[in-house]
This record gives C-alpha cells, structure tokens and sequence, in this order.
C-alpha cells in the first residue's frame, strides 16, 4: 500500500530580498475552507503578474483559504535622486522674463518659484525590472516552505487519527467478547425468573426467548460496517491528494453506526461502548475539518 503525504489546510511562509527596487517581502497563509479560495494582494506595478501566481497557487493547492501578500517598500523614506529638466527650466525662464520685460515694475526671477513649478524637478523612479522575477522566486520559496509546513501538520493530524481508529478497534473487539458474556447473564436471568414464578421450565420457550433476545441486541451488521469503516479510512488517509471532503464523509458514516450500536444497547457497558465510539469519531472529525 502506498503511504502518499496528508497536508493540513493551515500554514504560514514568509521571504524577503533586496535590490534597486527597495524591499520586497511575500507572504503565504491558509486556513481551513470547503474548496480552494485564493486571494492575492499586490502593488499596482505587480498587477499584471496576479493571473500566473494565482494558477500556480491553484496548480499547488487543492483546498483552503489562501492569501498571497506581496509588499513593496521602494525607499520613498530615503533621500530621492532628481534632476533638473534644464530645457523645460530655461523656456520658463525665458518666458518670465519675457513677461517681465512686458511690465512698468520689474523684479528679478525667483528661482524657488521656478523650482516649485511642476515638471522642473523630476525625481528618478526605482527600477523595477528585475521586480517580477524576483518577487516569483521568492513565492516559489515560500511555497515550498507552505508545503512543508502543510505536510508538518498533516502527519501530526494523520497520527491522530490513525490513534482513535485504534480506539475505535479495541472498542469494537471489546463489544464482540462482551455479547455471549451478555448471552449467557440473560439466559441465567431469565431461568432464574421462571424458576422464581414456578413456571414450567420449558426448553423450546427458553430457546425461543433466547433467540429473540439474540436478534434484538445483534450489532454484527454494525460492527462489521465500522471495521469496513476503518480500514477505508486507512485507505484514504494513506492514498495522498485532497482527501479531507471523503474523511469528513467517512466520519458520519462511522457516527450513524455508533448511534446504532447506542439503540441497541442492552447493557451499560454496550451502552458505554456507544458512547465512547462517538467520542472517539467527534475527536476524529474535529480535526478532519483541518485536511486537505
């Protein structure tokens, strides 16, 4: 049989770098979720880029609610490189000057005020180039470590549950030895009870209330279908890909035959085992919810 990986739906990974752009920094993180739902946040330089890094999401994940974050910080705060657009400075000048000349009170140009007209200065924007390489590398990496993470958690999960499934197989073999322990009190009981009415002690009517009894607290069907249970849990849990949806099926199925055994109880302890098998499956099923 083969042992593929489970993955759980929660992780986290983060990467940074470095360059003439400023600094760039992306973050992956899930949660648990019904189907795939991925959101991408991005600067508007990125935008472009959103539709290929959400198929390699899709191509990566099968299920969860992921969030990709790209951050960029440019190093607006530290000191600008400009320039100054010389050709666009001189024609005002020029003109200033022309109009100057136009008026009875001259006065000499100001050249904050020329400065502070717009397209005079002109501010060297980062190169951003080498960006969307960069930023793809960095989310090639921190999915790699998502994925390991993913694969972290879902062998704690898988061991989890392989331990109830244990649980659940010491509780059935406990209800098979217990039966014709039950069998046998009954048929004391019910001889005693005749004895105690001076009825006639006759075999065919014992035999006839001793297999009608029988069949009311026969859990063979029951047990049966929990051992098949179990054993397609260990199936999927071992077959790799998106298998949390058929686990969360495989957890009612085992609830239904638990409370089935619970109806049928005729004793405490039958009783008790019921109980104890719902506890084990709602264990189980509280963290099949965290599976891909």
């Amino acid at each position: 049989m083969s042992d593929l990986p489970v993955f759980s739906m929660t992780a986290f990974a983060r990467g940074d770098a470095n360059g003439s752009f400023g600094q760039v920094s992306v973050e992956l993180r899930s949660v648990n979720s019904r189907h795939l739902e991925a959101t991408l946040r991005l600067p508007d330089s990125l935008r472009e880029h959103e539709f290929a890094w959400r198929e390699r999401l899709r191509k990566t994940i099968s299920r969860g609610k992921v969030e990709l974050t790209v951050r960029l910080d440019a190093g607006l705060d530290a000191p600008a490189s400009i320039r100054i657009n010389t050709a666009l400075a001189e024609q005002l000048i020029a003109a200033a000057e022309h109009i100057d000349g136009l008026t009875r009170h001259s006065s000499p140009i100001n050249p904050t005020d020329i400065l502070a007209l717009p397209g005079v200065i002109v501010r060297d924007t980062p190169d951003l180039s080498e960006l969307p390489v960069i930023v793809g590398e960095l989310i090639n990496a921190a999915l790699s470590d998502f994925l390991a993470m993913r694969a972290r958690e879902g062998a704690a999960l898988k061991a989890m549950i392989e331990a109830r499934l244990v649980g659940i197989e010491n509780e059935i073999t406990t209800v098979q030895t217990r039966l014709p322990v039950i069998m046998q009190h009954y048929r004391s009981k019910l001889a005693e009870r005749l004895s105690e009415l001076e009825a006639a002690l006759v075999p065919e009517r014992l035999e006839q209330e001793l297999v009608l009894f029988a069949q009311k607290i026969d859990v063979s069907e029951e047990l049966d279908r929990l051992t098949a249970h179990v054993a397609e849990i260990r199936r999927v849990l071992n077959s790799g890909g998106a298998i949390g949806r058929r686990l969360d099926f495989l957890m009612q199925e085992l609830n239904r035959e638990a409370n089935t055994l619970g109806s049928k109880a005729s004793t405490a302890d039958s009783a008790w085992s019921s109980v104890e098998l719902k506890v084990l499956v709602e264990q189980m099923r509280e963290q099949v919810q965290n599976v891909e």
